[in-house]
């Protein structure tokens, strides 16, 4: 070491730097605060001699810097000198581009997004993390940005469609917000023929003065082949759908039953009468219950399959449980959260043979409150596997034929019912918000297209299983909250200032009126729903009201559920499919032998995880309904139909057919000869000169005229103004097996009923 003042040993983080590594260099953070102190741009020379870099640490360091310029705490400028990233006024972010060209910066700080022009997003694709410097503004007043350099590439693969244009072969990405064709370089092709779905690598990114370009690794096949939507969605939002190997031995080296050494310190509820209730078509059963009337009220038990058991903190079904964040129901596939060994198998609460669980054992009084609660490990019996369908069959026909053949359990039904008629009037006097939406279901031909689509029916055993389980669920949030024990909580916030002044004007119109003040709750919100129930347009009004509220999500810090009326709620009833519930477990588990739990990584970044692999779970089953709707409505070119606005847009209308459950956009340039102008807050496009509005919630006939399959969009025109629907040479008598596509979300969150458990 030199023999001179040694500049490293003020480092105030040397002790952690010299506790992680043999040979410590120094900190991040000192490196940032020599560099801040020379004001001024500075050398590796000048840095490295600085801080006394011995010749034998500079690969090392020289590794760190480009760390830190990955992480954009410093750049290098046209002379290579090193800047402070905050000196130069700079803002990192991420891109998101959209479909026509353009694009934003979402900046990583939280401040406002940033314009990115389409000349800037030549060189950069959707996903891509960069440093921008504001270069002014837009003509919308947005602020613009000029990116100054790329961090971070998001896009190493790409799913698309093969092209060839005058010999020059390109791909067209599935993701629209990669609007930049993709070329293929030459004699990489891998053998795809054009018109195919391909698997496309990277091999030069995008810059200011050259496209992309890559090399196709994998065809996938045609593009209508059966399937084929589910695998696009798969790589198109990077699921994971391949379990790794490591993983898979861990699975089939768990014994497929549940051995003696399971048993120990566990209660035995075996002589419970404990039944499945689900879905015609579930295949992984979480929960159980069992009710009793007792002193005072009923004992409700709700047990749930221990997952927990089998699968600990950062083992390898552990570490792709993480990466999945939860289970995958498209149509006719699941992408589940664990192996097929765990989730339809060991973990799966099956009739007729014992299975590990963690229990929730409540009592609750005859008014529907929850009283003393317990969590304990144990071993169940399921004694029958019952639909919805069944439970609701055999408590509307006590002496029918279904009931005498289950006359053991018919009882033990009866109470739950007799409780879930408690729990609902609980749950009106706690003033739950309890919107009126429809499922649907896909009924597919034998060649996996879609036949037709049928609304769902909820019924009371739907609304007893719900109610049993938003039970449990708060006795979860409670159980860990008494305890001081940091958890993920399902919070849902209420209305932003903005859209509950936009909800409230909006409300105006029709002479109604949300209480509350400046900070309404649930029991507002409801009593506003039981106002508008029955009117002609209680659909409109509910629609307003649904869209004023924000999206759930899951956070360490507890702010409550402003939808269910809880102070705190939490996910405790579906571990198989969902990765906050196996951590909520794991919490509940360290509670009762007086631990604290910690999960591999940190609370706050599980939250954020989890909360986008939701999303994303959700964004890819849209993709998969929306392409299976406009494949069969190719076939239905030139129906007419009458229907719903469903949402109103400054390019558009949307229109719900009435009884196909779908949607699909009149363009704002087929509403008539007239400029018409869209006002957010009234949800209604106004002509100009004429005066005709289209709201939300309005009726219209319409007629379908197109379909476009490669951006999974279906076209209507009001049937007073339709013209001949693109490659049909007649209209085609109306059907009644008609479906359709919005490029918007549908109400019911995209999810797949008799597949998709809907428990909040």
């Amino acid at each position: 070491m030199k023999k001179k003042n040694n500049l490293r040993l003020q480092d105030p983080f040397l002790e952690r730097e010299r506790e992680q590594y043999e040979h410590p260099l120094p900190s991040r953070e000192f490196i940032l605060q020599i560099l801040t102190e020379q004001g001024a741009p500075t050398s590796d020379d000048e840095l490295l001699d600085m801080l006394l870099i011995e010749p034998e640490e500079e690969d090392l360091f020289s590794r760190r810097l480009r760390a830190m310029e990955r992480d954009g705490q410093i750049m290098r400028n046209r002379k290579r000198a090193i800047c402070v990233v905050d000196k130069l006024d700079l803002i990192k972010g991420k891109v998101q581009g959209h479909p026509d060209g353009f694009g934003f910066l979402i900046p990583e700080d939280g401040s406002a997004d940033m314009f990115l022009s389409e000349k800037e997003m030549h060189q950069v694709l959707n996903g891509d993390v960069v440093m921008v410097r504001q270069a002014g503004t837009d003509r919308r007043g947005r602020p613009e940005a000029k990116i100054v350099e790329v961090l971070e590439r998001a896009n190493n693969k790409v799913v698309g469609r093969l092209y060839e244009e005058h010999g020059i072969q390109f791909v067209v990405a599935e993701n629209r917000r990669i609007s930049q064709d993709i070329l293929v370089a030459a004699g990489a092709s891998g053998g795809a023929k054009a018109g195919q779905v391909v698997i496309l690598e990277i091999i030069k990114h995008p810059d200011k003065h050259a496209q992309p370009i890559g090399r196709i690794v994998q065809v996938l096949g045609n593009y209508a082949d059966p399937g084929m939507e589910i695998e696009i969605a798969l790589r198109k939002h990077d699921l994971p759908y391949e379990f790794p190997k490591d993983a898979e031995r861990q699975a089939k080296a768990i014994s497929p039953v549940v051995s003696e050494q399971d048993w120990a310190g566990r209660e035995d509820i075996r002589n419970l009468a404990l039944v499945t209730i689900d879905g015609e078509t579930a295949r992984d059963f979480d929960d159980a219950v069992y009710c009793e009337p007792v002193k005072g009220g009923y004992r409700l038990v709700v047990a749930i399959a221990d997952v927990s058991h089998y699968v600990q903190t950062n083992d390898a079904l552990d570490r792709e449980a993480i990466l999945r964040g939860n289970s995958v129901y498209f149509p006719r596939r699941v992408i589940p959260m664990l192996p097929e060994e765990l989730s339809n198998g060991l973990c799966s609460l099956n009739p007729q043979v014992d299975r590990l669980c963690m229990v929730c054992d409540m009592h609750i009084s005859s008014r529907g409150e929850i009283g003393k609660y317990r969590f304990y490990p144990s071993v169940m019996y399921s004694n029958a596997r019952l639909t919805y369908n069944q439970v609701a069959e055999m408590l509307a026909q006590p002496d029918g034929e279904l009931a005498r053949s289950n006359a053991t359990i018919v009882p033990h039904l009866q109470h739950l019912y007799d409780l879930f008629q408690k729990l609902l009037k609980a749950r009106e006097k706690r003033g739950a918000i309890d919107f009126e939406t429809v499922e649907t279901q896909m009924i597919f031909t034998d060649q996996g297209k879609i036949d037709r689509i049928v609304p769902v029916v909820r019924n009371d055993a739907h609304k007893l299983i719900e109610e049993c389980m938003l039970a449990a669920n708060v006795c979860a949030a409670g159980f860990l909250q008494e305890h001081q024990h940091t958890v993920l909580y399902r919070i849902h916030q209420g209305p932003t200032p903005e859209k509950l002044e936009a909800l409230r004007e909006f409300m105006k119109e029709f002479g109604l009126g949300l209480t509350g003040d400046d900070e309404p709750q649930a029991a507002d919100y409801s009593k506003l729903l039981k106002r508008i129930k029955g009117r002609p347009d209680a659909a409109l009004l509910q629609t307003v009201m649904l869209r004023s509220l924000r999206q759930a999500k899951y956070e360490p810090e507890n702010i409550g559920h402003f939808g269910l009326g809880y102070d705190a709620y939490t996910h405790f009833t579906s571990p198989i499919r969902r990765y906050p519930d196996l951590l909520v477990h794991r919490a509940i588990k360290a509670v009762l032998h007086g631990k604290q739990y910690q999960p591999a990584q940190k609370w706050a970044e599980l939250g954020i995880h989890c909360s986008m692999t939701e999303r994303r779970a959700d964004d890819a089953t849209r993709d998969v309904e929306a392409w299976l709707k406009c494949f069969y409505m190719r076939d239905h070119l030139g129906s007419v139909f009458t229907g719903t606005v469903s949402s109103v847009t400054s390019f558009g209308m949307f229109v719900s057919l009435d009884d196909l459950y779908v949607e699909g956009l009149v363009h704002i340039s087929e509403l008539g000869k007239d400029y018409f102008h869209f006002d957010a807050a009234k949800h209604h496009l106004l002509g100009e000169r004429t005066g005709q509005s289209y709201r939300l919630g309005d009726r219209v006939q319409v007629r379908v005229v197109k379909v476009d399959m490669e951006s999974t969009k279906i076209d209507f025109v009001l049937h007073s103004e339709a013209v001949e629907p693109e490659g049909s040479s007649k209209p085609k008598k109306k059907s009644d097996k008609t479906a359709g596509h919005s490029t918007k979300p549908p109400k019911n969150g995209g999810k797949v009923a008799g597949q998709a458990k809907g428990r909040k």
